[in-house]
Order: C-alpha cells, then sequence, then structure tokens
C-alpha cells in the first residue's frame, strides 16, 4: 500500500492529514490487543468533513494508522509537551493511558517504521509545500485534526470544539491566526487559540513565515460530527454540515489573504 495519497491543486493552502488513515499491516495488526484494534485515537472521517470545502485545495493524507507510526511526532520523538500525559512517536498506549500492544514494538521496528511509514509521508508534504511556495510565493499548511471531546488522561474537562494551534503564534502570520480565531469565535462554538493543543510537530517544524511557509493546526473535538465518540465512531451528516459551513469560512479566507502574505 501506498504510505500518502496526494490531491494536487492550485489553491495556495495544503490540507495535512495525518491522522484519518486506518490501514496497519497485518503484522502489526496481529501484535495489537483488544483494546488497540478498536483504533480509538483515530481522527475519524476528517477527510470526509473537508472534502470538496475549498476548490484547488492540495491534500497529503497518510493512510497509515498512527499506530504504526505517528506522522504527527517528530523522528526524533521529543516531547511536544513536556510535563504532560501525551503518546509518543510509535505509540505504547491510547489516548486513555491504557496499553495497546501484546508486544511492543522493538526499537529496530520503529526505525523500519520510520523509513517506511513517517519519511514518505514528509517527503510528500514537504513537495508539495515547495510547489505550492513556488506557484504562488507563499504556501499555507492548514493541519487537520480531531479528537473525543473528554480524554481525563490528556487534559480537565470538556475540550472546545475548535482548538487552534500555531505555537503561541510562532507557526504563520498573525492575519491568519486571527482570521481563524475570529470565524470560530462568530460561529457561536466555544474555542481556544493555543489551549492544550498548541500545534503539533508538523506545525512546528514546516511553519516559517518568515520564509513564506505558514502553518497552523485545527484541532477539532469529535462531538462536532460524530454520532457518538464510541464505536463505531459514525458521522453524524447533520452535525457535519453544520460544522463544514464555518471551516468552509475558514479555508476560503485563509486562501483570500495569502497574495498579501507573499514576502
Amino acid at each position: 500500500m501506498n504510505p500518502v495519497e496526494i490531491v494536487r491543486g492550485d489553491s495556495p493552502l495544503i490540507l495535512g492529514l495525518p491522522h484519518t488513515g486506518t490501514h496497519l499491516p497485518e503484522a502489526i495488526l496481529a501484535r495489537l490487543n483488544a483494546r488497540g484494534r478498536i483504533l480509538a485515537d483515530t481522527d475519524w472521517h476528517i477527510e470526509r468533513l473537508y472534502d470538496g470545502l475549498l476548490p484547488g485545495v492540495t491534500t497529503v493524507r497518510a493512510t497509515f494508522h498512527r499506530y504504526v507510526i505517528d506522522a504527527n511526532r517528530g523522528p526524533d520523538d521529543a516531547s511536544l509537551y513536556p510535563g504532560q500525559n501525551t503518546t509518543g512517536l510509535v505509540p505504547i498506549t491510547d489516548f486513555d493511558g491504557e496499553p495497546i500492544w501484546t508486544e511492543e514494538p522493538t526499537p529496530a521496528e520503529i526505525a523500519e517504521r520510520k523509513a517506511n511509514f513517517h519519511a514518505p509521508y514528509h517527503e510528500a508534504l514537504a513537495a508539495e509545500i515547495e510547489r505550492v511556495k513556488a506557484r504562488h510565493g507563499v504556501a499555507i499548511l492548514y493541519d487537520c485534526h480531531s479528537i473525543r471531546s473528554v480524554i481525563p488522561f490528556l487534559f480537565e474537562g470538556v475540550l472546545p470544539d475548535f482548538n487552534i494551534g500555531t505555537n503561541n503564534g510562532t507557526t504563520c502570520d498573525p492575519r491568519i491566526e486571527a482570521a481563524t480565531f475570529d470565524i470560530c469565535a462568530g460561529s457561536g462554538r466555544t474555542h481556544v487559540l493555543n489551549g492544550r493543543f498548541k500545534g503539533g510537530w508538523t506545525t512546528r517544524h514546516y511553519g516559517r513565515p518568515q520564509d513564506g511557509v505558514h502553518a497552523i493546526q485545527m484541532e477539532l473535538a469529535q462531538s462536532t460530527h460524530l454520532q457518538s465518540e464510541t464505536p463505531p465512531f459514525a458521522y453524524d451528516e447533520a452535525r457535519a454540515a453544520a460544522l463544514r459551513t464555518t471551516l468552509a469560512a475558514i479555508l476560503e479566507r485563509l486562501a483570500a489573504l495569502a497574495p498579501e502574505l507573499k514576502a
């Protein structure tokens, strides 16, 4: 299987989709325990949620599951949130802190997964960023994510609907951050900027506004577009339709901003 799917467009925006894939090679699947096989930490239906919202947008999507290797963690496995509970490059537990393997991956196996899955995804993403920047003089990477709205192991209380991450304003031009925040605020939904989720490795690694590459992460609470945040994690058409209106407004505004961001 191809570890990455690319749809090339002519927009200045690129959608990153690192956590929607559900493919696990048989040898890896066989070592997941019953809890791990639920795949509860998937960014369920995010590719469907964003589909068709902005004509000409480029998408880069990992097809493999994050339990194979997490495409939104750095290859050095450094913690993105020191001092807080999180999961690593190859997760050993799920988001509830419970083990997911009958036999944990060895360092050699992790190295192989880096080469076969993590590296190809980021090679593709980097290439699309360069292509889009060459065309427009600027590239905006919008990294698409979702997570269950209640996960005590990771955060207290109920997660806001919209969680915008720019690593405290360092990964994109302030106009991108402000536009995204204002549209979220205007939707009437709960929202936060650089709260529990400030942007993962992808946003922090590629976001170089001084070089004309801007990155922003959107972490959506899954209660916004799923029937239930428990198996089978079914898509809710009515909830999603309402949410898609706001997401489309964000993407359209960022695309319109792009010409103003050229160095």
